[in-house]
């Protein structure tokens, strides 16, 4: 996942949370806001309850596979993940489709509006 592509100032972080539109899964949480730039980027939340450094940057390593996998990043959102402890219960195959679950739910929640 490109550098562009991501969401890493805290204000924006900040942002897209107020706005309160998110999907919830037992691996993630995924808010979501409309884009402001031409292209929809992407921030990642893992949080100390995952484990140390070590397994938090692991997790963070594999969910940036997930998403270049999952976003064609020509949504019309961008979005927030953060990551669950039951995240490392499940296989790599599993989260990936849950991901996908996701998105096709902010898809359809999106396209309402």
């Amino acid at each position: 996942m490109k550098k562009e592509f991501r969401v890493l100032k805290n204000y924006e972080f900040s942002s897209i949370i107020q706005n309160r539109q998110f999907v919830k899964s037992s691996s993630f949480v995924c808010y979501f806001q409309k884009r402001k730039l031409d292209h929809a980027r992407v921030g990642i939340s893992v949080g100390k309850k995952l484990g140390n450094a070590v397994c938090r940057n692991k997790v963070k390593r594999q969910l940036r596979s997930i998403v270049d996998d999952v976003f064609t990043f020509e949504e019309g959102y961008d979005v927030i993940i953060i990551v669950r402890p039951a995240y490392t219960n499940k296989s790599f195959e599993e989260n990936k489709n849950e991901m996908k679950e996701n998105q096709n739910r902010i898809n359809k929640r999106f396209l309402k509006k």
